[in-house]
């Protein structure tokens, strides 16, 4: 057997630390048919469902530990889930990560080379996102949302509670 070199997360080390995961993206055609899998067959607790026409898409929350489960169902054709649907089909789209500046966090990511989706926060559904660009993360989309309560959520106008 070979021996395996253990390297810390160049994401981790590079954007400063990563609270938690949030949630991680499942892109879906139907949402009723999802959350009948998702909530009524596996059992995980569901949360909200939310219109996001920003991004043109219809959003379900799920409880899984001390993250979530997005059910992402596409309500516009043109947009990048609906694209993302159309091409690949029904499954994972993104992991989320939870950072406490997310402004900072995409300065650094910057700096270390990731190629950035938004170069700035903005708004999403449970707060600041922005996301970075599969090709610097193995192929898998990375989005970012900043922690309750940090310097972007005054900045995007979201009411702290």
């Amino acid at each position: 057997m070979g021996s395996m070199t253990k390297r810390p997360s160049a994401l981790g080390a590079e954007i400063g630390p990563i609270r938690r995961i949030h949630h991680v993206g499942i892109i879906v055609a139907d949402l009723d048919a999802a959350l009948a899998c998702y909530r009524d067959r596996l059992g995980l607790p569901f949360e909200a469902i939310l219109d996001h026409p920003t991004d043109g898409v219809r959003l379900a929350f799920l409880g899984a530990g001390d993250s979530k489960v997005e059910l992402l169902q596409p309500t516009e054709a043109g947009t990048g889930v609906a694209r993302f649907l159309a091409k690949r089909g029904e499954g994972l789209h993104h992991i989320c990560l939870e950072v406490d500046d997310i402004a900072h966090a995409l300065e650094r990511a910057a700096a270390a080379g990731l190629d950035l989706i938004d170069a700035a926060p903005r708004r999403g559904a449970e707060g600041p996102v922005a996301f970075i660009h599969p090709r610097g993360t193995n192929g898998a989309l990375v989005e970012l949302i900043e922690a309750p309560g940090g310097p972007a959520w005054v900045a995007l106008g979201y009411r702290i509670s």
